[in-house]
Protein backbone atom coordinates (compact mmCIF):
# COMPACT_ATOMS: atom_id res chain seq x y z
CA UNK A 1 0.00 0.00 0.00
CA UNK A 2 1.09 3.38 -0.68
CA UNK A 3 2.61 5.72 2.37
CA UNK A 4 0.91 8.93 1.99
CA UNK A 5 4.31 10.55 3.35
CA UNK A 6 6.54 9.31 0.69
CA UNK A 7 7.57 11.33 -2.04
CA UNK A 8 6.07 9.63 -4.00
CA UNK A 9 2.24 10.33 -2.36
CA UNK A 10 2.79 13.69 -4.37
CA UNK A 11 2.53 14.53 -8.20
CA UNK A 12 3.62 17.46 -9.37
CA UNK A 13 1.47 19.17 -12.46
CA UNK A 14 2.64 22.18 -13.43
CA UNK A 15 1.93 24.34 -10.84
CA UNK A 16 -0.47 22.30 -9.06
CA UNK A 17 0.63 19.74 -6.59
CA UNK A 18 -1.73 16.95 -6.17
CA UNK A 19 -1.44 15.65 -2.54
CA UNK A 20 -2.47 12.27 -2.69
CA UNK A 21 -4.66 10.65 0.66
CA UNK A 22 -5.31 14.15 1.43
CA UNK A 23 -8.60 14.66 -0.43
CA UNK A 24 -10.42 13.42 -3.94
CA UNK A 25 -9.66 15.31 -6.77
CA UNK A 26 -12.10 15.92 -9.37
CA UNK A 27 -11.51 15.55 -13.37
CA UNK A 28 -13.98 17.66 -15.28
CA UNK A 29 -14.95 16.17 -18.67
CA UNK A 30 -14.72 18.08 -21.72
CA UNK A 31 -16.06 15.92 -24.91
CA UNK A 32 -14.52 17.64 -28.09
CA UNK A 33 -16.30 14.72 -30.25
CA UNK A 34 -19.07 14.95 -31.73
CA UNK A 35 -20.77 11.30 -31.12
CA UNK A 36 -19.78 10.91 -27.12
CA UNK A 37 -21.77 8.51 -25.50
CA UNK A 38 -23.23 10.81 -22.67
CA UNK A 39 -24.12 13.50 -25.39
CA UNK A 40 -22.04 16.16 -24.14
CA UNK A 41 -19.77 17.23 -27.05
CA UNK A 42 -18.52 20.15 -27.76
CA UNK A 43 -17.08 21.92 -30.95
CA UNK A 44 -17.23 25.73 -30.65
CA UNK A 45 -14.32 27.35 -28.62
CA UNK A 46 -16.00 29.84 -27.05
CA UNK A 47 -18.41 27.23 -25.65
CA UNK A 48 -16.12 24.95 -24.68
CA UNK A 49 -14.13 27.75 -22.99
CA UNK A 50 -17.61 28.35 -20.79
CA UNK A 51 -17.74 25.08 -19.54
CA UNK A 52 -14.14 24.48 -18.96
CA UNK A 53 -14.41 27.58 -16.35
CA UNK A 54 -18.11 26.66 -15.63
CA UNK A 55 -16.32 23.47 -14.17
CA UNK A 56 -13.09 25.37 -12.42
CA UNK A 57 -15.97 27.35 -10.60
CA UNK A 58 -17.72 24.91 -9.60
CA UNK A 59 -14.63 22.54 -7.85
CA UNK A 60 -12.92 20.64 -10.98
CA UNK A 61 -9.31 19.99 -10.79
CA UNK A 62 -8.22 18.95 -13.81
CA UNK A 63 -10.34 19.63 -17.34
CA UNK A 64 -9.69 16.58 -19.69
CA UNK A 65 -10.23 16.92 -23.02
CA UNK A 66 -11.16 14.49 -25.89
CA UNK A 67 -11.59 14.36 -29.40
CA UNK A 68 -12.01 10.59 -30.10
CA UNK A 69 -15.48 9.06 -28.52
CA UNK A 70 -14.54 5.77 -26.54
CA UNK A 71 -17.90 4.50 -26.74
CA UNK A 72 -17.65 0.70 -27.62
CA UNK A 73 -19.43 1.01 -31.33
CA UNK A 74 -17.05 4.31 -32.06
CA UNK A 75 -15.26 4.69 -35.27
CA UNK A 76 -11.88 5.74 -34.81
CA UNK A 77 -10.96 8.69 -36.41
CA UNK A 78 -7.76 10.04 -37.87
CA UNK A 79 -4.69 11.74 -36.23
CA UNK A 80 -4.95 15.09 -38.36
CA UNK A 81 -8.81 14.66 -37.21
CA UNK A 82 -8.12 14.40 -33.77
CA UNK A 83 -5.33 17.03 -33.74
CA UNK A 84 -7.97 19.57 -35.35
CA UNK A 85 -10.45 18.88 -32.73
CA UNK A 86 -8.35 19.31 -29.61
CA UNK A 87 -5.48 21.72 -30.34
CA UNK A 88 -6.83 24.69 -31.29
CA UNK A 89 -9.03 24.38 -27.97
CA UNK A 90 -6.10 23.63 -25.63
CA UNK A 91 -4.04 26.74 -27.26
CA UNK A 92 -6.70 28.45 -26.50
CA UNK A 93 -7.56 27.24 -22.51
CA UNK A 94 -4.32 26.38 -21.13
CA UNK A 95 -3.46 30.33 -20.57
CA UNK A 96 -6.88 30.68 -19.41
CA UNK A 97 -6.82 28.09 -17.03
CA UNK A 98 -6.03 27.70 -13.41
CA UNK A 99 -5.90 24.03 -13.28
CA UNK A 100 -3.96 21.49 -15.30
CA UNK A 101 -5.59 20.41 -18.82
CA UNK A 102 -5.28 16.66 -19.52
CA UNK A 103 -5.25 15.07 -22.91
CA UNK A 104 -7.36 12.11 -23.80
CA UNK A 105 -5.93 10.17 -26.44
CA UNK A 106 -4.12 7.04 -27.16
CA UNK A 107 -1.85 8.02 -29.74
CA UNK A 108 1.68 9.37 -29.30
CA UNK A 109 1.35 12.12 -32.34
CA UNK A 110 -1.93 13.48 -30.97
CA UNK A 111 0.03 13.44 -27.09
CA UNK A 112 3.28 15.20 -28.62
CA UNK A 113 1.22 18.00 -30.37
CA UNK A 114 -1.22 18.40 -27.15
CA UNK A 115 1.57 18.80 -24.38
CA UNK A 116 3.50 21.19 -26.75
CA UNK A 117 0.03 23.37 -26.52
CA UNK A 118 0.12 22.77 -22.89
CA UNK A 119 -1.44 19.76 -21.72
CA UNK A 120 0.18 18.70 -18.31
CA UNK A 121 -1.13 15.40 -18.37
CA UNK A 122 -1.60 12.44 -20.80
CA UNK A 123 -4.52 9.99 -20.48
CA UNK A 124 -4.22 6.76 -22.04
CA UNK A 125 -7.38 4.69 -22.37
CA UNK A 126 -5.28 1.63 -23.50
CA UNK A 127 -3.04 1.60 -21.06
CA UNK A 128 -0.10 2.24 -23.62
CA UNK A 129 -1.25 -1.17 -25.59
CA UNK A 130 -1.70 0.41 -28.91
CA UNK A 131 0.68 2.79 -28.64
CA UNK A 132 4.03 2.56 -26.20
CA UNK A 133 5.42 6.03 -27.36
CA UNK A 134 3.24 7.50 -24.75
CA UNK A 135 5.59 6.82 -22.15
CA UNK A 136 8.23 7.99 -23.41
CA UNK A 137 6.52 11.42 -24.64
CA UNK A 138 5.55 11.58 -20.95
CA UNK A 139 8.84 11.08 -19.76
CA UNK A 140 10.42 13.01 -21.87
CA UNK A 141 7.81 16.42 -20.88
CA UNK A 142 8.21 15.27 -17.12
CA UNK A 143 4.55 15.34 -17.21
CA UNK A 144 1.93 12.52 -15.73
CA UNK A 145 0.21 9.65 -17.54
CA UNK A 146 -2.76 7.85 -16.49
CA UNK A 147 -2.59 4.04 -17.69
CA UNK A 148 -6.16 2.56 -18.17
CA UNK A 149 -6.71 -1.51 -17.96
CA UNK A 150 -8.72 -1.82 -21.33
CA UNK A 151 -9.88 -5.23 -22.19
CA UNK A 152 -11.72 -5.05 -25.39
CA UNK A 153 -9.24 -6.10 -27.24
CA UNK A 154 -10.56 -9.95 -25.44
CA UNK A 155 -12.60 -11.26 -23.13
CA UNK A 156 -11.38 -12.29 -19.43
CA UNK A 157 -12.87 -14.30 -16.76
CA UNK A 158 -10.75 -13.32 -13.30
CA UNK A 159 -11.53 -9.67 -13.73
CA UNK A 160 -9.13 -8.40 -10.89
CA UNK A 161 -6.61 -10.34 -11.54
CA UNK A 162 -6.46 -9.36 -15.21
CA UNK A 163 -6.79 -5.49 -14.28
CA UNK A 164 -4.24 -5.84 -11.39
CA UNK A 165 -1.60 -7.86 -14.25
CA UNK A 166 -2.65 -5.56 -16.41
CA UNK A 167 -1.98 -2.41 -14.84
CA UNK A 168 1.15 -4.09 -13.06
CA UNK A 169 2.17 -4.21 -17.03
CA UNK A 170 1.87 -0.91 -18.01
CA UNK A 171 3.35 1.25 -14.94
CA UNK A 172 6.44 -1.53 -15.86
CA UNK A 173 6.54 0.04 -19.33
CA UNK A 174 6.33 3.40 -18.34
CA UNK A 175 9.31 3.36 -16.39
CA UNK A 176 11.38 1.32 -18.48
CA UNK A 177 10.51 4.04 -20.73
CA UNK A 178 11.57 7.11 -18.00
CA UNK A 179 8.57 8.01 -16.47
CA UNK A 180 9.09 9.12 -12.83
CA UNK A 181 6.56 6.81 -10.32
CA UNK A 182 5.03 9.50 -9.00
CA UNK A 183 3.74 10.41 -12.42
CA UNK A 184 1.96 7.44 -12.81
CA UNK A 185 -1.58 7.31 -12.27
CA UNK A 186 -3.78 3.75 -12.65
CA UNK A 187 -7.49 3.64 -13.88
CA UNK A 188 -9.08 0.16 -13.98
CA UNK A 189 -11.55 0.92 -16.78
CA UNK A 190 -14.78 0.78 -15.74
CA UNK A 191 -16.81 -0.39 -19.10
CA UNK A 192 -13.95 -0.98 -21.75
CA UNK A 193 -14.69 -4.63 -22.36
CA UNK A 194 -16.03 -5.87 -19.06
CA UNK A 195 -19.46 -7.10 -18.49
CA UNK A 196 -21.44 -5.65 -16.01
CA UNK A 197 -21.16 -8.05 -13.16
CA UNK A 198 -17.08 -7.06 -13.75
CA UNK A 199 -17.75 -3.61 -13.62
CA UNK A 200 -19.84 -3.96 -10.34
CA UNK A 201 -16.59 -6.01 -9.02
CA UNK A 202 -14.20 -3.62 -9.55
CA UNK A 203 -16.03 -0.72 -8.00
CA UNK A 204 -16.21 -3.12 -5.02
CA UNK A 205 -13.11 -4.69 -4.68
CA UNK A 206 -11.10 -1.07 -5.93
CA UNK A 207 -8.64 -1.09 -2.89
CA UNK A 208 -7.11 -3.95 -3.96
CA UNK A 209 -5.64 -2.00 -6.50
CA UNK A 210 -3.90 -0.07 -3.37
CA UNK A 211 -1.10 -3.11 -3.98
CA UNK A 212 0.07 -1.45 -6.89
CA UNK A 213 1.09 1.35 -5.29
CA UNK A 214 0.04 4.24 -7.36
CA UNK A 215 -3.10 7.03 -7.25
CA UNK A 216 -6.13 5.53 -8.22
CA UNK A 217 -8.56 7.53 -11.06
CA UNK A 218 -12.28 6.05 -11.11
CA UNK A 219 -14.25 6.81 -14.37
CA UNK A 220 -17.82 5.72 -13.96
CA UNK A 221 -19.58 9.20 -14.80
CA UNK A 222 -23.11 7.98 -16.73
CA UNK A 223 -21.26 5.15 -17.66
CA UNK A 224 -23.28 1.95 -19.01
CA UNK A 225 -22.62 -0.22 -15.73
CA UNK A 226 -25.43 2.24 -14.24
CA UNK A 227 -27.65 2.70 -16.98
CA UNK A 228 -27.95 -1.18 -17.13
CA UNK A 229 -28.80 -1.11 -13.38
CA UNK A 230 -30.97 1.88 -13.21
CA UNK A 231 -32.78 1.52 -16.63
CA UNK A 232 -32.03 4.79 -17.46
CA UNK A 233 -30.09 6.99 -20.01
CA UNK A 234 -26.63 8.47 -19.75
CA UNK A 235 -28.77 12.22 -18.74
CA UNK A 236 -30.17 10.59 -16.14
CA UNK A 237 -27.48 8.90 -14.36
CA UNK A 238 -26.84 12.16 -11.58
CA UNK A 239 -27.77 9.29 -8.88
CA UNK A 240 -26.24 6.27 -9.97
CA UNK A 241 -22.63 8.04 -10.39
CA UNK A 242 -23.35 9.30 -7.12
CA UNK A 243 -23.38 6.34 -5.79
CA UNK A 244 -20.44 5.17 -7.58
CA UNK A 245 -18.28 7.91 -6.98
CA UNK A 246 -19.22 7.88 -3.15
CA UNK A 247 -18.36 3.71 -2.77
CA UNK A 248 -15.56 4.16 -4.94
CA UNK A 249 -13.81 6.76 -2.73
CA UNK A 250 -14.42 4.65 0.25
CA UNK A 251 -12.38 2.02 -1.96
CA UNK A 252 -9.68 3.87 -2.55
CA UNK A 253 -10.55 5.95 -5.47
CA UNK A 254 -7.56 9.21 -5.42
CA UNK A 255 -9.62 10.72 -8.54
CA UNK A 256 -12.96 10.51 -10.08
CA UNK A 257 -13.64 11.74 -13.67
CA UNK A 258 -16.87 12.85 -13.79
CA UNK A 259 -19.10 14.94 -16.55
CA UNK A 260 -21.47 16.56 -13.45
CA UNK A 261 -18.55 18.37 -11.50
CA UNK A 262 -20.57 20.67 -9.08
CA UNK A 263 -22.87 17.98 -7.82
CA UNK A 264 -20.00 15.04 -7.56
CA UNK A 265 -17.73 17.74 -5.73
CA UNK A 266 -20.27 17.55 -3.36
CA UNK A 267 -20.20 13.82 -3.11
CA UNK A 268 -17.06 13.57 -2.95
CA UNK A 269 -16.41 16.27 -0.49
CA UNK A 270 -19.04 14.63 2.02
CA UNK A 271 -17.71 11.35 1.44
CA UNK A 272 -14.15 12.51 2.34
CA UNK A 273 -15.48 14.35 5.33
CA UNK A 274 -16.91 10.85 6.53
CA UNK A 275 -13.48 8.81 5.52
CA UNK A 276 -11.78 11.64 8.05
CA UNK A 277 -10.10 13.87 5.18
CA UNK A 278 -9.86 17.54 5.10
CA UNK A 279 -9.82 18.16 8.52
CA UNK A 280 -9.02 21.81 8.12
CA UNK A 281 -12.10 22.21 6.33
CA UNK A 282 -14.09 20.69 9.50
Amino acid sequence: MQNNNSPSAITSCGGTKFRWGERTYIMGVLNLSPDSFSGDGFSNLTTVGIQARRFINDGADIIDIGGESTRPDSQPISTDEELKRVIPVIEKLTDELSVPISIDTYKSAVASRAVAAGAKIINDVWGLKKDPKLAQIAAKAGVPIILTSNQRDRPVDDIMVEVTTDLKRGINLAKKAGVAEQNIIIDPGIGFGKSLKQNLEIIRRLAELKILGRPILLGTSRKSVIGLVLDLPPDQRLEGTATTIAIGIANGADIVRVHDVREMVRVCRMSDAILGRRQDEL
